[in-house]
């Protein structure tokens, strides 16, 4: 089994979409059995927290099914729970790091470096663009699980 940890700041918009439009794409390919997606936070700022509806909306535009999401804190138990750990910026990156105190198996990857990008997931909490955000997760958990 594949255990994926999609990480942002708070999450509650990019991290939880990655990981239920993650769970759809391998559900589409018939892969459900060989995968364990979540997602978690950098910071505690919103735990406790669920989606935040303009995410949900925008899943649901989309039509990407998803389930109950509480946002918990990423932990340094984290590290040995999961085999790849998917940031959506350089800030994340940072933090998940510090959290760890390291990544020497080198889990720690943005996601739009799989689709061959280095940069950031659009943040649609100050761009409140959430279509955008969608279309680069999107296009990070297709390469994502191209790769896998």
């Amino acid at each position: 089994m594949i255990r994926v940890l999609f990480i942002c700041h708070g999450s509650i918009c990019r991290s939880p979409m990655a990981e239920f439009i993650m769970k759809e794409l391998v559900r589409r390919a018939g892969r459900e059995e060989e995968f364990r997606i979540c997602s978690k936070a950098v910071s505690t700022e919103e735990l406790g927290n669920g989606l935040y509806p303009p995410a949900r909306s925008e899943l649901e535009r989309r039509g990407i099914p998803y389930g109950k999401h509480c946002s918990e804190q990423l932990s340094r138990s984290d590290y040995d729970k999961y085999d790849l750990f998917v940031v959506m910026d350089r800030s994340n990156l940072r933090q998940a790091e510090c959290i760890f105190g390291g990544d020497p198996d080198s889990k720690l990857n943005k996601l739009m470096a799989y689709a061959g990008e280095d940069r950031d997931v659009s943040d649609p909490w100050y761009s409140r663009r959430f279509d955008i955000a969608f279309d680069d997760i999107m296009r990070g958990c297709k390469a994502l699980l191209e790769t896998l």
